[in-house]
């Protein structure tokens, strides 16, 4: 797993590079950054309306006396969206509105949750509860 992490780290922030530069020689400079300003409010904004959502979903469950286990990861793709969205490159945008949007989101939760299982039954991590 650490191997993919150090890969991603060097991969991506070339690829972005690359294709920044691409797209600056394709449309011009001033767009490019444009965009990338754009992406990031509109990330931003999306970011907002959606962990806002998320929370009231979370203290509507906790009020029926139910774990709020959906909105947990919801949060947690919802945080790593917006962290990347701020981040410029497209490539990144994609990602983190993958990862705003709610159905693009859901097969992502998923993804996230046969990991989890795999480690759990692995060992590799351990959940206690009260």
């Amino acid at each position: 797993m650490f191997r993919w992490l150090i890969l991603l780290v060097l991969i991506v922030p070339a690829l972005e590079v690359g294709l920044l530069v691409w797209s600056g020689n394709l449309i011009g400079p001033w767009w490019v950054i444009l965009l990338i300003i754009s992406t990031g409010v509109l990330g931003a904004w999306l970011a907002k309306r959606q962990g806002l959502e998320t929370v009231a979903r979370a203290k509507q469950a906790m009020a029926y006396g139910q774990p709020p286990r959906e909105e947990i990861l919801d949060g947690i793709c919802i945080l790593l969206g917006a962290a990347v969205l701020l981040t410029p490159g497209f490539i990144t945008d994609a990602f983190g509105f993958i990862l705003l949007l709610p159905f693009t989101r859901k097969p992502v939760k998923q993804w996230m949750l046969k990991i989890l299982r795999a480690m759990l039954n692995k060992g590799t991590i351990t959940i206690f509860r009260k």
